[in-house]
């Protein structure tokens, strides 16, 4: 086999991060004073404060949705010059163990970073990815990441049964694959037989005094085949909590500037919250 030329070599390297890693030389840069960033931080503080102050970080990076749908074979994307709110809330947990541990080098960040997007907490192809995000909550709990504090704190039965994913294959490239279909519809039926929580939104501000700044907000939605429509971090500013998050409006990540409760119930199909707890 013909060896690539060396100056073809440096020229990749940026891109390729270690075993299935793609990242630009711009988010490597980005995540490189991150974690130089890191050393800064007082690791006496918890996981949720820590939190808190990593998500600032990224306060004004543009939204890009999308951006692990990549051709191919399934790859650990890194993308930290563009977030949705599920990448730009793994990037930040990612972060956060990393300060947590003392660790500041990529490949701690690339692995902390597989362990929490994938289910096994490792890349085994596009289904092994945790699309749906009540899926993400129940795994990372199951991986001593984070505790789901819905129903200690005020939550109700969730009725949740998603299988917006199988039933619309044509907004999935890699599920013109039938084996992914498959696969997902395992998932999907398993995660219908788990027990799930939610705080709906006429109860949040009850319940707010509850939340703390640093917890992870997913938001529940009415539309029967899904499951979660928006993620972020509580923060709370002038004792109320809001959502600090990517988001898809302002295309940017912002805190928002209404209440978590008024946030909700500007959107009908928003229908409440769930609440994990970083350990």
């Amino acid at each position: 086999m013909k060896k690539l030329p060396i100056f073809l070599i440096h020229l990749l390297l940026p891109f390729l991060g270690f075993s299935q890693t793609v990242c630009t030389p711009e988010s490597r840069a980005k995540l490189e004073s991150f974690l130089t960033k890191l050393e800064s931080l007082d690791k006496n503080q918890s996981a949720n404060e820590l939190a808190a102050e990593i998500g600032q970080w990224f306060l004004k990076t543009e939204y890009v949705e999308k951006t692990l749908e990549i051709p191919g074979p399934e790859q650990l994307v890194i993308n930290l010059q563009g977030v949705d709110c599920t990448t730009y809330l793994e990037s930040v947990v990612a972060l956060t163990r990393l300060a947590k541990q003392g660790e500041n080098s990529m490949e701690a960040f690339e692995k902390e970073l597989e362990t929490i997007r994938y289910r096994h907490s490792k890349n085994e192809g596009y289904p092994s990815r945790l699309h749906y995000f009540s899926d993400w909550l129940a795994q990372n709990e199951t991986k001593g990441i984070l505790t789901d504090i819905t129903q200690e704190i005020g939550g109700v039965a969730y009725p949740n049964a998603p299988t917006f994913m199988t039933e619309n294959p044509q907004f999935y490239p890699q599920l013109s694959d039938p084996k992914n279909v498959e696969e997902l519809k395992k998932v999907e039926a398993e995660l219908a037989k788990k027990s799930f929580h939610y705080i709906p939104k006429d109860k949040i501000q009850s319940l707010e005094s509850k939340i703390q700044s640093g917890d992870m907000i997913a938001i529940t939605t009415s539309i029967k085949n899904l499951d979660m429509v928006h993620v972020g971090f509580a923060f709370e500013r002038n004792g109320r909590i809001h959502l600090m998050h990517a988001s898809s409006k302002n295309k940017e990540v912002e805190i928002s500037s209404m209440p978590l409760s008024d946030y909700l119930a500007a959107n009908k199909s928003q229908s409440g919250i769930m609440v994990g707890r970083w350990k």
